[in-house]
């Protein structure tokens, strides 16, 4: 233990456990089912993206937690059956999308859908190009009602091809192992189709379905294979012999793509932080469960550590100000965890959201989107601020006016929560329902309605009523044993693996990864010009 910095001694045990975790996930079906792709000559699809990608910029994943300690009874879908996100390819950010054959064949689990669904949705809001490395073995058949017929199901992954296409955003599909039924559809709507020999394979229903349909009897080279559709159908575009030829391919067509639009946002020469960034570890109170200055990290994430803040002695529970980020311009809105006095000597407790401090975020970010300038939320926060002052003071009405203003932004928004996430604290946040264009949570965050310990209590207290209600006593030593079970399983429900495996968040992150992950999300964002005006329609004032 660090006795001179316990906090850092958290942070770096919570990371430790981050980083095992992620180590099992990267095995996707385990090690057996990697050396079988490999007996094939298979990569995989980190293998794939590896080679696919410039080494000289990062490639940022998303969604690797999705579906994390989920379908434990069906063995379990590590990162959602598929890795993800944003890489370089012959210099141009592109959206990367790779079925992961190790597990379940590929197969489509609830989770798949919801995360293949999100990358496009991050492509079609940052007009990125996409490419689909595809080699899946289609539905995942025991969940099928859980993953074909509804809106954001299976189906919506091909409504968003042509919708994309329709956009002038380019696809291209390789097709490198199995792409059956309804999946078949997913290369074809794509712009260029690319298919290796021996491996890759395209057709609605496979030999054995065949012969049980109409009797035929066909393998699976004949009937869907590389050169039945460069030769015969027509679907697909060029065959390789290898994955490493089709890949090369690939880089080929995204060098030759037009020079994307560019929203304008500015950009000077990046400048390091001049406070040490490795200082992030040592700042986050254990369980966040005490004050400390949020400024400590917006100075190790910001160029030259330097934060020009607006309205600073006015609202101290949330700081608002201007940076740059890797040379981006930004308006950061943060959370102040520090307990602060008012000029009517009265406390203001921090990340909670008081009426002043909610009054002056609205008015930040409508200066942010006047200026057309990208907004980075720091969400530490416990909630708005309760009681008979608050809300005869308009707490509601303040806090409807922020949400507002966070709702109707125009310019790009992006969220990481360092600490708690709670209750309505949430939402005026930015979180995932007030469309970030990227949300990142670090080992330390929290989400929920409200905080463990306080749910815990009010849970116990329906229960213990309830219980009473039928005559039945409850002893003191019952009563405690009731409150553990549900403080642990709300704990579990609260904690950051919890929201990434349902894809709350796109990833979990290292607090020394926050300025890339932003600094790559803006980079993203500036594909696609800012469109409309700032409107806020009809708000209390």
């Amino acid at each position: 233990m660090n006795m001179d910095n316990p906090n850092k001694d958290w942070m770096l045990q919570s990371l430790d456990q981050m980083n095992r975790y992620r180590e099992t996930i990267r095995l996707g079906g385990g090690k057996k089912a990697i050396d079988k792709q490999h007996e094939r000559n298979k990569r995989t699809p980190r293998e794939r993206i590896d080679y696919l990608c410039d080494h000289d910029r990062p490639f940022i994943e998303l969604g690797s937690f999705a579906g994390f300690e989920m379908y434990e009874e069906q063995g379990g879908c590590p990162a959602g059956g598929t890795v993800a996100g944003l890489g370089y390819v012959s210099g141009r950010q592109c959206m990367i999308v790779a079925n992961d054959q190790t597990v379940k064949a590929g197969a489509w689990f609830p989770v798949t859908g919801k995360k293949n669904l999100r990358m496009q949705e991050i492509a079609m809001e940052n007009h990125l190009p996409v490419i689909y490395l595809v080699d899946s073995a289609g539905v995942f058949l025991p969940m099928q009602d859980d993953i074909f017929p509804d809106k954001e199901h299976f189906g919506r992954i091909f409504r968003n091809n042509a919708r994309m296409s329709a956009m002038g955003i380019t696809q291209i599909a390789a097709v490198m192992g199995a792409c059956v039924a309804g999946g078949a559809y997913l290369p074809i709507m794509s712009d260029e189709t690319l298919m290796v020999e021996g491996n890759g394979s395209i057709y609605l229903a496979g030999p054995y379905l065949v012969k049980a349909a109409i009797g035929e009897e066909v393998d699976s080279e004949t009937l869907g294979g590389a050169v039945t559709h460069t030769e015969i159908s027509g679907i697909a575009d060029y065959k390789f012999k290898t994955e490493e030829a089709c890949l090369d391919h690939i880089k080929k067509i995204v060098s030759k793509l037009g020079c994307p639009a560019s929203a304008g946002f500015d950009r000077i020469t990046p400048a390091a932080p001049k406070k040490e960034a490795a200082g992030l570890y040592g700042i986050l109170p254990e369980g966040n469960a005490k004050p400390y200055d949020m400024l400590g990290i917006i100075e190790r994430i910001v160029d030259n550590s330097e934060f020009d803040q607006f309205k600073q002695d006015y609202g101290k529970t949330i700081l608002c100000g201007y940076a740059r980020i890797d040379g981006w311009a930004v308006g950061i809105v943060a959370n102040q965890r520090l307990v602060s006095k008012t000029k009517k000597n009265e406390m203001q407790i921090g990340g909670v959201i008081y009426n002043d401090s909610a009054d002056k975020a609205a008015r930040f970010i409508m200066n942010c989107n006047q200026k057309k300038i990208p907004l980075v939320f720091l969400q530490d926060v416990t909630g708005f601020m309760v009681g008979s002052r608050s809300e005869q003071s308009g707490i509601i009405k303040d806090g409807a006016k922020l949400v507002n203003a966070v709702a109707n932004s125009v310019v790009p928004k992006f969220t990481i929560i360092v600490g708690n996430s709670f209750g309505a604290g949430n939402y005026a946040m930015c979180g995932k329902a007030y469309d970030p264009r990227f949300i990142y949570a670090w080992p330390s965050a929290r989400i929920a309605v409200m905080g463990g310990e306080q749910a815990a209590k009010t849970l116990l207290q329906i229960q213990v009523a309830a219980m009473k209600a039928k005559g039945t006593s409850v002893p003191a030593e019952e009563e405690k044993k009731l409150l553990d079970t549900i403080r642990s399983r709300y704990d579990k429900q609260t904690s950051p693996y919890y929201a990434a495996a349902r894809l709350w968040v796109d990833n979990i992150i290292d607090p020394l990864q926050t300025r890339q992950v932003i600094a790559e999300g803006i980079h993203a964002a500036n594909q696609n010009p800012v469109s409309g005006d700032f409107k806020t329609g009809v708000f209390q004032v």
